[in-house]
């Protein structure tokens, strides 16, 4: 039986979960204002949830990113996709998003759960990968220009922070040859970072 606090985070994960998967990404903080509680209580509760094996928790580094949470088979009521109907389009996705993330050479280190997770949502969402990718390099060259001027030297922990720019992106499509340019650009600025000696600062 589950305490009172984690069934109501099973009522809201099963609520808010993408039908065709079981899955929920979220923060800590986002599920501590659905629920009107603590972000360290939360983490009890889906702590509650996983060894009871209502649901497995993938979890974000630490409580500021995204934690994916996947409800179990036998708690969850809907058709769930399989993963081998949809794996050779949507793993060929991933797999380029994943790449192109870990290459930008200003994050904390490779896609975790969550990034992965969010890949999969921008293909369900019907993004094209090139959008994605787009995204990615522009805010890796801003985060690059904002370690040059003087702003916080922390790395990008979350996939999380590419979903405004994949917004802009959309909203204003860059002009034709933009993604060369960025790359070229992006390039630059990590060399002119490792040749300042200013890698280090990053933690």
């Amino acid at each position: 039986m589950l305490s009172d606090g984690a069934f109501r985070l099973f009522a809201y994960l099963s609520l808010q979960a993408d039908r065709r998967t079981g899955c929920l990404v979220a923060t800590h903080k986002d599920l501590a204002a659905a629920l009107g509680k603590s972000k360290r209580i939360v983490a009890t509760y889906g702590a509650e949830l996983e060894a009871k094996g209502v649901c497995k928790v993938h979890s974000g580094k630490n409580q500021f990113t995204a934690t994916v949470y996947e409800i179990s088979d036998a708690y969850w009521p809907y058709h769930r996709i399989q993963a081998r109907s949809e794996a050779p389009q949507i793993q060929a996705f991933v797999d380029s998003v994943r790449e192109c993330y870990e290459r930008l050479g200003c994050t904390s280190g490779k896609l975790d759960a969550s990034g992965i997770e969010l890949a999969r949502q921008f293909y369900r969402r019907a993004i094209p990968v090139g959008v994605v990718q787009d995204a990615l390099l522009l805010g890796a060259c801003r985060k690059f220009e904002s370690w040059f001027n003087g702003g916080s030297c922390e790395p990008i922990r979350s996939m999380a922070y590419f979903k405004p720019l994949i917004a802009e992106i959309q909203a204003h499509p860059l002009p034709d040859g933009y993604s060369h340019y960025l790359k070229g650009r992006l390039r630059r600025l990590a060399e002119s970072w490792q040749r300042a000696g200013l890698g280090g600062k990053k933690p």
